[in-house]
């Protein structure tokens, strides 16, 4: 995927067919970053929404990641954005964008927003703070865009 094509975040759509009001928690890192052969900042946080209700599904088109689709409505309404949507910005390489879904034990969801976004451990967060393991999962590939050329 073009960098450019994914500056805005996705939009939301969830469809739980269980019974309970559940809630869900998602998270999306670069496990490349800076470079996949050297990634000393893996996993690179770009984005945490919690709080995402289970029927947030619809008949609603989203917008951006088509490929996300079927799994991620708008975040004002369908969650609380607790770290801000960072797009995929590779320096160099092809990098790996991973989206990760757990749900929640309880709603709200009170947690603290990790101080910085480098060496982010979705597992170590994921068990801090009682998530389990990922309920759905997927990721993409981005790499940097060719600069314009000046003639």
């Amino acid at each position: 995927m073009k960098p450019s094509a994914t500056a805005q975040a996705p939009e939301i759509q969830l469809s739980d067919n269980s019974e309970g009001n559940n809630y869900y928690t998602l998270i999306m890192t670069d496990p490349d970053a800076p470079s996949p052969s050297e990634p000393s900042l893996r996993e690179w946080l770009h984005w945490i929404v919690t709080d995402i209700p289970g029927n947030s599904g619809g008949s609603e088109t989203t917008s951006g990641f088509s490929w996300l689709q079927e799994q991620v409505t708008h975040t004002s309404s369908s969650g609380r954005e607790l770290v801000p949507y960072m797009g995929p910005r590779p320096p160099i390489g092809i990098h790996r964008y991973a989206f990760i879904l757990f749900k929640q034990p309880s709603t709200p969801f009170l947690i603290s927003p990790p101080t910085v976004r480098n060496n982010f451990s979705t597992r170590n967060f994921a068990s801090h703070y009682g998530l389990g393991l990922p309920v759905a999962a997927t990721y993409c590939n981005a790499q940097k865009e060719p600069g314009s050329r000046r003639r």
